[in-house]
């Protein structure tokens, strides 16, 4: 872990993270809504892991964009 790492490929590893998460929060999001009548349990356990993923894509993206996401957001 003592490897030097330039700051444009930091930028690139996380923005391909920021792209990730974006996908994911998408999909259990979509799941969530998918299992939303058949298995409430499921659904659930679909919301909390979009919010998972919404609150790394929301620190990353802040990371990348400062000031994106106002104090209130």
């Amino acid at each position: 872990m003592s490897d030097v790492v330039a700051s444009d490929e930091i930028l690139r590893r996380i923005q391909r993270a920021l792209s990730v998460a974006r996908r994911e929060e998408q999909a259990w999001k979509t799941r969530s809504v998918d299992l939303r009548a058949s298995d409430p349990e499921g659904c659930r356990e679909a919301e909390v892991r979009a919010r998972a993923y919404e609150a790394v894509r929301t620190v990353l993206d802040e990371i990348v964009t400062p000031g994106a996401h106002g104090p209130d957001s």
